[in-house]
């Protein structure tokens, strides 16, 4: 765990700075917006994978809804997406232990054998993202933010359904994440894009890749044009 903190707190140091870096670069590139400016542009499919530090590597998937401007570079995307895993074995035995000790202090004799198998974690997260958006060559969009989610988090396993352990993991979580990536437009009405995620929730941290193509509608914003 104390090497995921260290982690989460490098990547979040290197995205606070690019942040900053780029806001300056954002209002050179893209039209100055405001609230009035804020409108469904485009909705997108993504395909992700994440590596937490308490359940076992998985795919991710998910939707992304583009909103346009609420200032000068400054775009804003929801999304929701979703995942679901398996507890790592340590996870499991140091639940095991855990309930060993509970049933020893409430009951006071030698401590029984307590085998949960398998266990499973899935996530519905529903999130808003902040993005400074702008162009580099080739009509390339490049961006860096951060964002804030809500997460659905649900446990299950043959021995753990129905009782206070899966009530332990059946929880709402807020989270923040940091994020940054490329969109490509490769016509004016569809986009590519990838982004590298660190997301914060709770005792749960994991970093995520995702991948995607979006459907636009409508014009581009100024300093989204292709091309130049």
């Amino acid at each position: 765990m104390r090497t995921w903190n260290r982690v989460g707190t490098g990547i979040l140091g290197m995205f606070t700075a690019m942040l900053l870096t780029a806001t300056a670069a954002a209002g050179q590139d893209l039209a100055d917006f405001d609230y009035e400016n804020l409108s469904f542009r485009g909705v997108g499919a993504e395909w992700g994978y994440i590596w937490p530090d308490r359940v076992e590597p998985t795919q991710s998937f998910g939707a992304r809804f583009d909103l346009g401007y609420l200032g000068p570079g400054l775009r804003i995307v929801p999304s929701v997406h979703y995942w679901s895993s398996t507890f790592k074995r340590s996870e499991v035995r140091e639940l095991e232990d855990r309930v060993q000790s509970l049933i020893v202090s409430q009951t006071d004799v030698p401590a029984p054998t307590v085998e949960l198998g398998v266990v499973d974690w899935s996530d519905l997260e529903v999130a808003v993202d902040a993005q400074v958006v702008w162009r580099i060559p080739y009509g390339v969009l490049s961006f860096v933010g951060m964002g804030v989610g809500a997460h659905m988090l649900n446990g299950a396993g043959a021995a753990i359904d129905d009782t206070f352990i899966e009530d332990l993991l059946d929880s709402v979580s807020a989270g923040f994440n940091v994020h940054g990536g490329l969109e490509v437009p490769l016509a004016r009405r569809l986009r590519l894009n990838g982004q590298a995620r660190y997301e914060v929730l709770g005792d749960l941290r994991y970093a995520q890749v995702r991948l995607g193509g979006q459907f636009m509608v409508g014009a581009p914003a100024p300093g989204e044009e292709r091309g130049r």
